[in-house]
C-alpha cells in the first residue's frame, strides 16, 4: 500500500506539473510543485508549491492556485483515472529559498569553497 501511496504521489506531481506549465501564467514568478503529500484514503492531496519571489508574489501564486483548484481537479482527473480524485491543498515550500538563503551567505563568508 505505502509504494502506491507514493506512485499516486509521483503522478499527480508530475500531472500537476504539466498543468500549471501549460495553462497558468504567474508572471515572472517561477513556480514549481516540489511535493505531494496524500492522505492513506487517496481522497486529500497536500501540493507543496515552490515561488521563487517576493512574500507578496507568494501570497498571490497560492491565492491564483486556490481560485483554480476546481479547474485543477477537473484536468488532472481527465487525465488520470482514480477511484477519487484527491481534494488538492496547495501549501508554500520555502525549502528551495532558504537553501538559496543558505548558500548566499555561506558564500558571502567565503564557506562555498567545499560545498
Amino acid at each position: 500500500m505505502k509504494h502506491r501511496i507514493e506512485r499516486v504521489c509521483e503522478v499527480i506531481k508530475r500531472e500537476l506539473g504539466v498543468i500549471i506549465l501549460r495553462e497558468m501564467d504567474f508572471g515572472k514568478v517561477l513556480v514549481t510543485i516540489s511535493g505531494v503529500d496524500v492522505t492513506p484514503d487517496l481522497k486529500q492531496a497536500h501540493v507543496f508549491v515552490s515561488a521563487l519571489g517576493t512574500p507578496g508574489q507568494q501570497s498571490a501564486v497560492l491565492e491564483k492556485l486556490e481560485a483554480a483548484r476546481g479547474y485543477l481537479q477537473a484536468e488532472f482527473a481527465k487525465r488520470v483515472t482514480l477511484k477519487h480524485t484527491p481534494h488538492l491543498f496547495f501549501k508554500i515550500d520555502a525549502a528551495i529559498e532558504r537553501g538559496t538563503r543558505v548558500l548566499k551567505i555561506m558564500n558571502e563568508l567565503g564557506l562555498d569553497e567545499d560545498v
